[in-house]
């Protein structure tokens, strides 16, 4: 199957229409909460974040009461949720530099959101679009997976894929079809076995029947 304009578009309709009632699976309360959530969601799922989450916002809600914690104690809070030494060190680092230079709060810019330690472009585009509502494409590997086999948007890395992402999608349309790529990889696109005969999109797949 050759997936043109046309094709592409379909596919996008068909997604939205699936998928128009998700929400982000992670739990926030603000920009902050969802900073830290992204960061620990790396090779865990969302279930277990919303887990340490909820039981470290309890104890330490902002930015300095993390750094008040300490390191051991943060290690403590988060070591159920994977990599945790790793998670650890990078959220204590992007607390001290939020503490010191803007006053606590996450800063909306993309490119100051790159210099924060642990984050990475999935990470800044999930905030910059779900805690600041503006146009974003975070890829994930759901995203990647999906928008490859779909040849929404074809890529070896995720930017590739972003930046393809953003040229098949309607810029008023990228947060919102960030969302329906990941269900769509999280309930029938999967990484192993996919379930190509119960797919939506199966009549616009060039991939259908091939994994």
């Amino acid at each position: 199957m050759r997936v043109t304009k046309k094709i592409k578009e379909q596919q996008i309709a068909i997604l939205g229409e699936v998928y128009k009632d998700t929400k982000p699976a992670l739990e926030f309360s603000n920009p902050f909460e969802l900073l830290i959530a992204v960061i620990l969601s790396a090779q865990c799922t969302d279930v277990r974040v919303n887990i340490t989450t909820a039981r470290l916002f309890a104890k330490a809600p902002t930015a300095e009461a993390i750094v008040a914690m300490g390191l051991k104690a943060l290690e403590q809070e988060i070591k159920d949720c994977g990599l945790f030494r790793n998670k650890a060190k990078n959220i204590m680092a992007t607390c001290e530099i939020l503490s010191k230079e803007y006053n606590g709060e996450v800063p909306q810019d993309f490119d100051t959101l790159l210099h924060l330690p642990g984050v990475g472009r999935k990470t800044a585009n999930v905030v910059i679009s779900i805690a600041f509502g503006r146009p974003a494409i975070a890829v994930d590997t759901h995203v990647f997976r999906v928008s490859n086999r779909l040849k929404l948007a074809k890529g070896d890395t995720p930017l590739e894929v972003e930046q393809g992402l953003m040229k098949a999608i309607p810029q008023e349309l990228w947060s919102k079809a960030h969302h329906w790529l990941i269900w769509h990889g999280r309930r029938v696109c999967k990484a192993r076995k996919p379930l190509c005969q119960e797919c939506p999109l199966a009549e616009v797949c060039p991939s259908m029947g091939k994994e």
